[in-house]
């Protein structure tokens, strides 16, 4: 077919093994672009993705930087200092404003990094035929001319033609804004490149990038590619990863801008009443604007939107792909995991144990079956499979009737010509056939659930009770089972039921519960997480696959026939306490999801097809899997697991609570933190006092805080019995007045200690750079002990190596008071001088009790548990 040349390759045919190739699939064009050819194209035409992810330049950072109240401030002290004269107060405050510019750039590259790496992550891939074999490479890899396998739920990832398989219906609202989809027919012989029509058109066979394959499957060719296609020309991006601000963000962001304007406006009353009252304008605007700067808490919003981005990558180390930033607050919540057993579960590694002819159950031990009766078995069930097989158990067939006696042979000599996929009504996939068999060249081969499967059968009551029998055998082994049935045909348009098929036997599969799901299954028990399975499979399967897996068995299986008879009030019952679903349609799911949050649960669902998206989208997180979920699937979740293994959800649900807590104990920390500075720079005024704090001490503090929230809190590993509490509740607030008020508790206790020291050593007699020395000093050191206490879980050590980003950045703290205690114009500046021995052993001692009294508390209220 003239669509787009490639050079010279041999047919596919000829060069796979195994399951029959396009040749089978009624296609004939080439093995795909050699992959050097591919890698020139690549060249010529660029990577196959549309508008580039928009991140913040360098200067944008800078210039959203200098918009910021606190940076404006920082500018209005520094610009007062050098009015007056103090040139190194001056300059050390535009320091500090360097610096805090360049602490904000690092973030927003850590940031980006994590993002960009979450972006690589959601990176879609596609199965395409390169060099005569099939392979999975990256989307944006893809060139005019590649061979591409397409499946039901995918979004088509070039502009290209159907050359061979299914008629689609793909929907193209995505370009047309018509909700209602167009089919698609595979390309004529003499169809060419030339007059692509727009989109939205019926009957044709042109597809476009973005669009989505509801139904069928296909090969497509690819014609153009990246910023070439209708997608790329009109600017349009599909987004993977969706980074607007949570809720949270938001509310902190107005949070911050409130607390920005009240600190300005406090600023001002400041500068007016100390000007009225003492006469000196400007100590009254250089307190004022310390003030300003202790009350804003510019820190809520960066650490959010740090321990969003870097938690996301944190879980996508974990297998977990996070698409909606608000799914990282919810994750530690889940109170139930609703999972399939295929693939999450059980290993999803089909293999064909055992074959049901007539009352003869023939083992397949090696590979091959025993008798004639096997054989004819196989090949049907080889004619009833996808010719190029996706499916575990397709494949699995076609490795085991590739090796049997003449069973290949008669594929590749036969001729696909119509497919009908399983519908809700008839659970069976059956083929259209042209063979070279004697009197019967057409034949209909269909597989699927042996209640299916007897029904195109036409069978009686007593032979559908003997296959019941034979199903039940098998099921109460674990074993997953299809039946297979054919007839021969008259003429190709004629419908599969109008005639009664043959029942051929049964397909026995195993597919083995994976080795680390009972211990993940054991670990979500013990955090209080209700584990349920959703399965299609029979109810013997699904309680025997159950129990080896560690689920509950003991209140039964409720089936899908069971379910539908139930009303609304009878099945929120049910699942109160029954953890295991067999026969369940895809659309049941949604009604289980819808009856687990009508009884209070928060529930985590994963799904992998076009009709799981409902119950996904139902379910507080939706979870998609990576590997074999459909595009639609991974759409409607919240997040994707790269490696649809059960053990990364547990493992993510872990890291999800590590987040929290540490999230949880930063946003406190910052409360707390800003009462000391905030009171130290009010109370003096009030009382009369010779200020405590000027502009460059409160500079130098927030320069210390903004990393340890950062990194400190951020880096903080998970406490040792966080999988061993219950869920929170689905209602508690990440950060709600529990937190804000213990927060002020524990800065009111710093902010009491250090005043009440200065207020002392006053009264003591000591000069009042002496008394602001030892003040200065039990503020800091209480910060970093306050950070520690806060931090730090009960049962971790304190020299925990995990923890050195807080010993680096005590370090670098102490390094720095010691250079202002020890060089003189800096201790100038500071307004400072040099403490004595006694001094120092009150301000360890104010310090360690101010600071670290709650952590004390703590790890006696909550005494740690073995690991």
């Amino acid at each position: 077919m003239p669509v787009l040349t490639s050079p010279p390759q041999p047919p596919l045919a000829a060069e796979r093994t195994g399951p029959p190739s396009y040749s089978a699939h009624g296609f004939t064009g080439s093995a795909g672009l050699d992959p050097g050819e591919a890698a020139r194209r690549l060249v010529q035409f660029g990577p196959n993705s549309l508008q580039e992810e928009r991140t913040r330049s360098f200067a944008a950072v800078i210039l959203g930087t200098l918009r910021e109240p606190m940076f404006l401030l920082l500018l209005g002290a520094a610009g007062l200092y050098l009015v007056i004269g103090s040139l190194g107060e001056g300059l050390f405050l535009l320091a500090g404003a360097t610096v805090t510019i360049g602490l904000v750039v690092f973030q927003e590259v850590r940031s980006e990094r994590a993002l960009s790496a979450l972006r690589d992550l959601a990176e879609p891939f596609a199965q395409v035929v390169r060099g005569g074999r099939q392979i999975r490479i990256p989307a944006h890899e893809l060139v005019p001319g590649d061979i591409i396998l397409v499946g039901e739920g995918e979004r088509l990832p070039v502009d290209g033609v159907l050359v061979a398989g299914d008629a689609l219906t793909v929907d193209e609202s995505a370009l047309t804004g018509e909700s209602v989809p167009v089919f698609k027919q595979v390309a004529p012989e003499a169809a060419g490149a030339e007059g692509v029509p727009e989109p939205g058109g019926d009957h044709t066979p042109f597809v476009f990038t973005g669009t989505l394959n509801v139904r069928g499957q296909g090969v497509i060719q690819a014609l153009h590619t990246g910023s070439a296609t209708r997608l790329g020309r009109i600017g349009t991006s599909l987004a993977t990863i969706e980074s607007e601000p949570t809720r949270l963000q938001r509310a902190m962001s107005r949070l911050v801008g409130k607390l920005g304007i009240l600190a300005i406006a406090f600023c001002g009353v400041v500068t007016l009443a100390y000007g009225l009252l003492r006469g000196d304008w400007i100590s009254g605007a250089l307190a004022g604007i310390t003030l300003a700067i202790a009350l804003i808490p510019e820190e809520f919003p960066m650490v959010l939107a740090i321990f969003m981005a870097l938690g996301a990558f944190r879980l996508a180390n974990q297998k977990v792909l996070v698409r909606r930033g608000a799914v990282v607050e919810t994750l530690g919540a889940a109170t139930i995991l609703c999972v399939d057993k295929t693939g999450t579960l059980t290993e999803n590694q089909m293999a064909l144990v055992a074959l049901q002819v007539g009352e003869a159950t023939v083992a397949i031990a090696t590979g091959q079956p025993r008798n004639a009766g096997g054989e004819h078995l196989l090949r049907m069930a080889a004619l009833a499979s996808a010719p190029m097989p996706v499916d575990p158990m397709d494949r699995a067939v076609r490795a085991v009737s590739a090796s049997a006696s003449g069973a290949a042979g008669h594929a590749e000599r036969s001729a696909l010509l119509k497919t009908f996929p399983l519908t809700s009504d008839l659970l069976a996939f059956i083929q259209l056939w042209r063979t070279n068999a004697q009197g019967h060249p057409l034949i209909f081969a269909a597989k699927g659930a042996p209640e299916a499967i007897t029904r195109l059968c036409r069978m009686d009551e007593p032979g559908r009770a003997e296959v019941a029998r034979q199903v039940s055998a098998f099921a109460e082994q674990g074993l997953r089972i299809l039946a297979v049935a054919s007839r021969a045909a008259t003429h190709e348009a004629e419908a599969p039921t109008q005639a009664a098929f043959v029942f051929e036997g049964l397909l026995a599969f195993a597919d083995p519960v994976r080795a680390d799901v009972p211990g993940a299954i054991a670990e979500a028990r013990r955090a209080g997480i209700a584990v349920a399975m959703m399965t299609g499979d029979y109810p013997a399967t699904a309680r025997e696959i159950a129990r080896q897996a560690g689920i509950d068995i003991t209140h039964g299986v409720l089936t899908g026939p069971e379910l539908a008879a139930l009303d609304g009030d009878a099945l929120r019952e049910k699942v109160h306490n029954v953890r295991v679903f067999a026969r369940i349609m895809p659309e049941q799911k949604l009604a289980i999801i819808r009856a687990l949050r009508a009884n209070g649960e928060v529930v985590a669902m994963t799904g992998d097809g076009v009709n799981d998206a409902p119950a996904l989208e139902a379910a507080h997180i939706g979870i998609a899997m990576g590997q074999r979920g459909t595009d639609v699937a991974r759409e409607a979740s919240d997040i994707v697991l790269l490696d649809d293994r059960f053990v990364s959800i547990v493992g993510g649900i872990r890291l999800g609570r590590r987040i929290f807590t540490n999230l949880r104990k930063a946003l406190t920390y910052v409360t707390a933190i800003h009462i000391p500075i905030a009171g130290l720079a009010l109370l003096p005024i009030l009382l009369g006092l010779p200020p405590v704090l000027y502009p460059v001490h409160v500079v130098l503090m927030e320069l210390l805080v903004d990393p340890l929230c950062a990194l400190v809190f951020e880096g903080e590993p998970s406490e040792r019995t966080a999988m061993d509490r219950p869920p929170r509740p689905a209602s508690e607030p990440l950060f709600g007045g529990r937190q804000i008020l213990f927060g002020v508790l524990q800065g009111t206790v710093v902010m009491l200690a250090v005043l009440g020291l200065y207020i002392l050593s006053l009264r003591a007699g000591y000069p009042e750079d002496q008394a602001r020395t030892g003040a200065f000093l039990t503020l800091i050191l209480s910060n970093l002990i306050l950070a520690l206490a806060s931090a730090a879980a009960p049962g971790t050590a304190l020299l925990d190596p995990r923890r050195k980003a807080f010993w680096i950045i005590g370090g670098v703290a102490a390094a720095v008071v010691a250079a202002i205690l020890l060089l003189p114009p800096l201790t100038a500046i500071f307004r400072l001088s040099p403490p004595t021995a006694a001094q120092w052993a009150v301000v360890i001692t104010v310090a360690l009790v101010a600071g670290g009294w709650a952590g004390v508390v703590r790890r006696l209220r909550r005494k740690p548990q073995p690991a």
